[in-house]
């Protein structure tokens, strides 16, 4: 009875695991100070001050590729173009906040 019992909670939790979304962990209020710090020189605003059509906000961020966590932290680690790559910068868990933080300013188109 007990290995019964027991094969069925390992069962509901590998289940419960395989089939839920994971929560972002990321800390946007923490994101936006190190976004302040880091760019804003050039991403005031959710604007983008060398290529003005690359913004951070969400119609853009959806036209470029951009519009998801993953793309985000591509995008800061690696950098691109005119953008500098921030992976030796910034630890891995600042360049998660900062994505978190820029979709959430994004959806609120930066206001």
């Amino acid at each position: 009875m007990k290995k019964m019992i027991t094969v069925m909670l390992l069962g509901i939790a590998i289940f419960t695991f395989a089939f839920s979304h994971p929560a972002l962990a990321a800390d946007a209020a923490n994101g936006a100070k190190v976004f302040s710090a880091n760019c804003a020189s050039c991403h005031a605003g959710g604007k983008n001050l060398v290529k003005a059509d690359k913004s951070l906000k969400k119609d853009a961020l959806e036209k470029y590729g951009l519009y998801s966590v993953e793309a985000i932290i591509a995008q800061v680690t690696n950098g691109k173009n005119a953008m500098p790559a921030f992976g030796k910068r910034l630890k891995p868990e600042q360049i998660e906040n900062v994505a978190a933080y820029v979709l959430s300013q994004a959806d609120k188109e930066w206001k």
